[in-house]
This record gives structure tokens, sequence and C-alpha cells, in this order.
């Protein structure tokens, strides 16, 4: 794909990214809004090398990275919380159907967000945030 093409469509999935995410946050509970307003989400259209390792693949969709909330605090050196995005792989993961991708986005985000919550499926399913 050339520099322009691929510059549009990274462009366009962003603000399809972010318009989903701040939906995504719209619909959660006051009290985990206020939360999850406060982790930083960053788009980018595919995972670094240094992000890759044996547990993490050149396909995942998305990343939390940094000290969850119930470790605030615990760590001497920590990361920050922040979720990554990884645009590219959610696209082609849905196959280019838009409609499909906003999904995802918004699946992939509150599943990253649960990981700063410290929660599982399960734990997001009880909260009707999945």
């Amino acid at each position: 794909m050339l520099g322009g093409e691929m510059s549009r469509l990274e462009e366009h999935l962003k603000r399809i990214a972010d318009r989903e995410v701040e939906r995504a946050i719209g619909s959660l509970p006051e009290e985990v809004q206020r939360e999850a307003q406060t982790v930083p989400v960053v788009f980018e259209m595919r995972p670094t090398d240094d992000m890759l390792g044996p547990d993490i693949d050149e396909n995942i969709l998305g990343l939390f990275v940094g000290e969850p909330l119930a470790d605030r605090g615990a760590t001497l050196d920590p990361l920050p919380a922040q979720i990554l995005l990884f645009l590219e792989n959610l696209w082609d993961f849905v196959e280019a159907d838009k409609a499909l991708f906003r999904e995802e986005v918004r699946i992939t985000y509150l599943h990253e967000l649960g990981h700063y919550f410290g929660w599982d499926e399960d734990d997001l399913a009880q909260r009707d945030i999945d």
C-alpha cells in the first residue's frame, strides 16, 4: 500500500477508534468511568518488535501495559498504565468491515481496561461491561 493511502487509512481508523473508545467509556458505570478516563489509550497500527515476545503475538489486538490499579504504588519503578490498541490488526481481524471494527475496538478496549482493574472476562460480564 502506498504511504499516502496508508496514512489516510490510519487517520480514518484512529478517528473511528477514538469515537468508539469514548462511547465505551460513556457506557460504563460512573465510578468505573471516572477511573477509566485516567488511563491513556494509544492507537498504534501494529505492535513494534520490542512489544512482541513469547506471550505477545504479532496479531495481538490490544495490550494493557503498566501498573494495574490494585498495584498502584506497590512497585519501585512503575510503568504508567496505558492501553494500546493495534488498529491495523483490528481492521485485518474484522476483514475491513467498518461495523465489526467499531464493535471489536469496543470489545478490545473493555478487555484491556479490565486488565487495568484486575478483572477477567467473568468480572466484566458481571459488571455488564463485556
